[in-house]
C-alpha cells in the first residue's frame, strides 16, 4: 500500500486507540460515523412517512433499503471518481449532497415520488462515497492496520444503527417525521468539517480522467482477472444468501424475531472485535474459510424448526461469520494497484449491498412455497455451497496477493 511519500510517516496503530491516534482515520472515523447516524435517522423518518401515507409494506421497505439498488448504478457508471483528483474535496462535497438530500426531504408536502427520486439519487452518491472514503483510508494508514480500521467502522456502524433507530423512535414521538429529517441533517452537519479539517488532500493517482468510459475500463479489468472475481463472490453471494436468511426470521417466528434479529447483530459485532482486533493477519487468512462455513451453517438447524434459545445461539453463530469479509477485504486490497483502490472498494461495497437485497428477495420467494424454516435451511446451504465451491479460486487469490497487486494498473 502506497501514499503521499512527502507525507510524514503514520503513528503506531496498534489497536483501537492506536487507530484513532492517527488524524487522517480519526477525521475519517469522526465523518463516517455522522454520516450513518444521519442515514439512520433519514431512513426511519422516510420508512415512517412513507407507511403513514401509503399503508404498503412494499413502499415502505422500499424507502428504507431500496437506495442499495441505487449503489449499484454508481459502480458501474461514476466510481472511478473516487480515485480522481482531489479526494478529500470529492468526499466533503459528497457529503454536502446527504446533507442537501436530508434537508430537502423535510419539506413538508413533497410528493412520495420526488421523495422516491431523491433516495435513489443519494444511493447513487453513497455509493461514490463509500469508494472515496475506503481508497483514502487505503492511504492514511499502513497495510496492517487496514483490517482492524474496517473492523473498528464495522463495529461502529452497527452500533450507531442501533442507537440512532432507538433515538430515532424517541424523536418521532415528539418531532415527527419532518423534524426527524431536520435531525438527521444536524447530525451529518459536522461530518463535512471535520473531513476538510483533518484529511490531507491526496494527489491524482489516476492517468486519464475518470467518468463513464474509465469506470467501465476499471471494472471490466477487475472482473476479468480470477483472483479478484473470486474474491468479490464470496464477499457478495454468501453474504447476500445469508441476509436472506435474517428477512426470513419474522415470517419464521413472528413472536421471536426480534430476539433472533438481535442476537445475528450481537455476533456479528463480537466477530468483527474478535477477527479484526485480537487476531493477527496471518490467523485471519486461516480463519477466513471457517469463517465463510460459520456464516451459514447454523442456519440449516432451522430446517428442524428448533426452540427459541437454539435458535438464537445459531443465528448469534452465524453473525460472528460476517467478520469473514474482512480477511477477504484485506486480499483484495493487496491485489488492487494503487490508481484504482477506491473504485475497487466502492464497487465491493455496492455488489455486496446489492446482494443483500437479492438474497432478501430470493429467500422471501422460497417462503412462498416452502415453510420459512425449510426455505432458510435451502438458502443457507446455497451460501456453503458456494463457498465450498469457490475456495480453490480464493486459495489462489491468496497467492497472488502474497506477490503483490501487478504493477500496471494506472487504467484499471
Amino acid at each position: 500500500m502506497t501514499s503521499d511519500p512527502s507525507a510524514p510517516p503514520a503513528p503506531a496503530t496498534t489497536g483501537y486507540l492506536g487507530l484513532l491516534r492517527n488524524r487522517e482515520f480519526a477525521g475519517l472515523y469522526a465523518s463516517f460515523t455522522s454520516t450513518v447516524a444521519a442515514s439512520t435517522l433519514s431512513g426511519l423518518a422516510l420508512g415512517t412517512l412513507v407507511d403513514h401515507r401509503t399503508r404498503s409494506p412494499f413502499l415502505t421497505a422500499v424507502s428504507m433499503y431500496g437506495a442499495t439498488f441505487a449503489t449499484v448504478l454508481g459502480a458501474l457508471t461514476l466510481m472511478s471518481v473516487a480515485d480522481g483528483g482531489r479526494p478529500r474535496r470529492t468526499l466533503v462535497a459528497l457529503q454536502c449532497v446527504a446533507l442537501a438530500g436530508a434537508a430537502a426531504q423535510a419539506v413538508p408536502g413533497l410528493p412520495l415520488a420526488a421523495r422516491f427520486g431523491l433516495l435513489l439519487v443519494l444511493g447513487f452518491f453513497q455509493s461514490l462515497g463509500t469508494g472515496t472514503r475506503m481508497g483514502l483510508l487505503a492511504e492514511a494508514l499502513p497495510a496492517s492496520a487496514y483490517a482492524p480500521a474496517r473492523s473498528l467502522m464495522n463495529i461502529t456502524s452497527g452500533g450507531t444503527a442501533v442507537l440512532g433507530y432507538a433515538l430515532g423512535a424517541l424523536l418521532l414521538r415528539h418531532l415527527g417525521p419532518q423534524g426527524l429529517f431536520l435531525a438527521a441533517a444536524v447530525l451529518g452537519g459536522p461530518g463535512p468539517l471535520v473531513l476538510a479539517a483533518t484529511v490531507r488532500e491526496r494527489p491524482v493517482r489516476l492517468d486519464r480522467r475518470p467518468g463513464l468510459r474509465q469506470t467501465w475500463t476499471a471494472n471490466t479489468a477487475l472482473l476479468s482477472r480470477p483472483g479478484p472475481r473470486a474474491l468479490l463472490l464470496n464477499l457478495w453471494v454468501p453474504n447476500g444468501l445469508v441476509v436472506g436468511c435474517e428477512a426470513l426470521l419474522l415470517p419464521y417466528d413472528p413472536g421471536h424475531a426480534g430476539v433472533l434479529l438481535a442476537a445475528g447483530s450481537a455476533g456479528m459485532l463480537l466477530g468483527d472485535l474478535a477477527v479484526g482486533r485480537l487476531l493477527t493477519a496471518d490467523r485471519r487468512r486461516r480463519c477466513a474459510f471457517p469463517l465463510r462455513l460459520l456464516l451459514a451453517a447454523p442456519y440449516l438447524l432451522f430446517a428442524a424448526h428448533p426452540p427459541v434459545p437454539a435458535a438464537a445461539a445459531a443465528v448469534f453463530a452465524a453473525g460472528t461469520g460476517f467478520s469473514a469479509t474482512l480477511p477477504l477485504q484485506e486480499r483484495l486490497l493487496a491485489l488492487t494497484g494503487a490508481p484504482v483502490r477506491g473504485q475497487v472498494q466502492g464497487v465491493e461495497s455496492a455488489g455486496r449491498m446489492a446482494w443483500q437485497g437479492l438474497g432478501a428477495a430470493i429467500a422471501g420467494g422460497l417462503a412462498q412455497h416452502l415453510a420459512p424454516g425449510t426455505a432458510i435451511a435451502a438458502v443457507a446451504a446455497a451460501s456453503v455451497a458456494v463457498t465450498v465451491a469457490s475456495r480453490p479460486f480464493v486459495v489462489r487469490a491468496r497467492a497472488l496477493g502474497a506477490e503483490g497487486p501487478p504493477a500496471r494498473r494506472a487504467g484499471g
